[in-house]
């Protein structure tokens, strides 16, 4: 999904609200940034398999949309941290039931297989 759907007026809410969190990495930050300000040596150490050109891309694309703030604190060396805005803050709430139902199915799929 291009990036320019989150932004067209035309489209469906839901097609908007996936557009600004599709992605591999996207929910996972967002649900490691609930629990307060994280630094990206901290976020890539929670995330093994996401790099740092990934990280930084993603989340300038989340500050962009709204969703997360960037904190720069003048201290050497610069120590940077993101947090949730409350737009983010606002999605993560709006995600709740959709994770809920995604648990659901994962223990269908589960039970499925076990009946097999």
């Amino acid at each position: 999904m291009t990036r320019s759907r989150a932004q067209d007026p035309n489209v469906c809410g839901v097609t908007a609200a996936i557009a600004v969190i599709d992605g591999k990495w996207k929910t996972i930050l967002l649900w490691h940034l609930e629990s307060g300000p994280r630094r990206p040596g901290e976020l890539l150490r929670q995330l093994p398999g996401l790099t740092e050109k990934v990280l930084t891309h993603t989340l300038r694309e989340m500050e962009a949309d709204g969703l997360v703030h960037r904190e720069v604190h003048d201290v050497r060396p610069l120590k940077t941290e993101y947090s949730l805005t409350p737009f983010g803050r606002d999605l993560s709430v709006a995600l709740e039931p959709l994770s809920d139902w995604g648990h659901r199915r994962l223990e269908r799929l589960a039970e499925s297989r076990v009946a097999s």
